[in-house]
C-alpha cells in the first residue's frame, strides 16, 4: 500500500486525517514539532517524527520513509499573529513549506495534498459564494503566505512533475479544535459553555462563515488523494452561518443560560465569507454531507467528554 507524510498529525484537522488514511491501509509517517498539537491526537499505528517543517533534518526523515504521497496540514493558522509577526508567518508557511516541496522533488513523491484557504485567499469577495475563478487578494500574511503555497505547487509541477491538489477550505469545525486562541469560534463557545463561561461575541456578530464539519473535510483530502485533479478546490458548503447564529445553536445544545454579549469587532475582520464548492464535486465527487445542526451536535458531545 501507498506512504504517506502527514504534516501536522497531531493538530485538529490532520490528525483525523491520519486516522482515515490508517483505516484505507496507507502506511503513514507523521511529523509535527507539538507547537500546537496534541500527543493524544496521534494514532499509535502512525510512526512519528517530532520535528519541524522547517527543520533541515527533515530530509533524513524522507530519505528513510520514502513517501509516495505527502498531506500538508502543518501551519501557522492564526491570522492575527499573521498580522502582528508576518515575518514569523512566512517562515513558517513559505518557508517550511518549501522545505517540504524540495524534499518531496528530492525523494520522489508522486502527490502532494496541500491544506490553502478559501477564506483567507480570496479577500473581500466581489461575489457571493466565491468560486475558483474568483480573484485573490488576500488581506493578510496568513493569506498571502497560502496563496504562495499554490504558486510554488504550480512550479513544482511544471519544473518536477510533482502532482498536487490544494484544497481551499472554508471554516472547519469539529472534535479535537483548540478552544484555546483566536481561532476555531465554535470550539471555543462550546467549551466556554460546558464551563458555565461567557463567551464573547466580536462586532454585532452578523459577520458570516461557511461552516463545514472535518469527517466531511476529511474525505475531501482522501478524494484529492486517489483521485488525479490537480490545481485548487473549494471545500465549503455555500452556506452562510453569522456568529449569533452559531451562538444560539451552542446555547440550546449545551443547555447554556448564558445570553448574547457583544464586543468591539475586531479590525479588519471579514463580514461575509462563503465558498463555491460545485467545482470539488465535478473533479472530487465530493460534497458535504453533515449538516451543520449535525455537526454541532457532535461537537458539543467530543467536548462534553473532554471537560467531564
Amino acid at each position: 500500500m501507498p506512504k504517506v507524510l502527514v504534516t501536522g498529525g497531531a493538530g485538529f484537522i490532520a490528525s483525523h486525517i491520519a486516522d482515515r488514511y490508517l483505516s484505507e491501509g496507507y502506511e503513514v509517517i507523521i511529523v509535527d514539532d507539538l507547537s500546537s498539537g496534541k500527543a493524544e491526537n496521534l494514532n499509535p499505528k502512525a510512526r512519528f517524527y517530532k520535528i519541524d517543517i522547517r527543520d533541515k533534518g527533515l530530509s533524513a526523515v524522507f530519505e528513510k520513509e520514502r513517501p509516495d504521497i505527502v498531506n500538508h496540514h502543518a501551519a501557522q493558522m492564526d491570522v492575527r499573529r499573521s498580522v502582528s509577526d508576518p515575518v514569523f508567518d512566512a517562515d513558517v508557511n513559505i518557508l517550511g513549506m518549501l522545505n517540504l516541496l524540495q524534499n518531496s522533488a528530492n525523494h520522489g513523491v508522486k502527490k502532494f495534498v496541500f491544506a490553502s484557504s478559501g477564506g483567507a485567499v480570496y479577500g473581500e469577495q466581489d461575489t457571493f459564494p466565491a468560486s475558483e475563478t474568483h480573484q485573490t487578494n488576500p488581506l493578510s500574511p496568513y493569506g498571502i503566505s497560502k496563496l504562495a503555497g499554490e504558486k510554488y505547487l504550480f512550479y513544482f509541477k511544471e519544473v518536477h512533475g510533482l502532482d498536487y491538489t490544494a484544497l481551499r477550505y472554508a471554516n472547519i469545525y469539529g472534535p479535537r479544535q483548540n478552544p484555546h486562541g483566536e481561532a476555531g469560534v465554535i470550539a471555543i463557545f462550546t467549551t466556554k459553555l460546558l464551563k458555565g463561561e461567557q463567551p464573547v461575541i466580536n462586532g454585532d456578530g452578523r459577520q458570516t462563515r461557511d461552516y463545514v464539519y472535518v469527517k466531511d473535510v476529511v474525505e475531501a483530502n482522501w478524494q484529492a488523494t486517489v483521485r488525479n485533479y490537480c490545481g485548487p478546490v473549494n471545500i465549503g458548503t455555500v452556506r452562510e452561518t453569522d456568529v449569533n447564529r452559531l451562538f444560539s445553536e451552542l446555547v440550546k445544545l449545551t443547555g447554556s443560560k448564558a445570553q448574547e454579549v457583544h464586543a468591539p469587532a475586531k479590525a479588519g475582520e471579514q463580514m461575509r465569507s462563503v465558498i463555491d464548492n460545485r467545482k470539488a464535486g465535478e473533479v472530487l465527487g465530493w460534497r458535504p454531507t453533515i449538516s451543520l445542526e449535525e455537526g454541532l451536535s457532535e461537537t458539543v458531545k467530543f467536548f462534553k467528554g473532554d471537560i467531564a
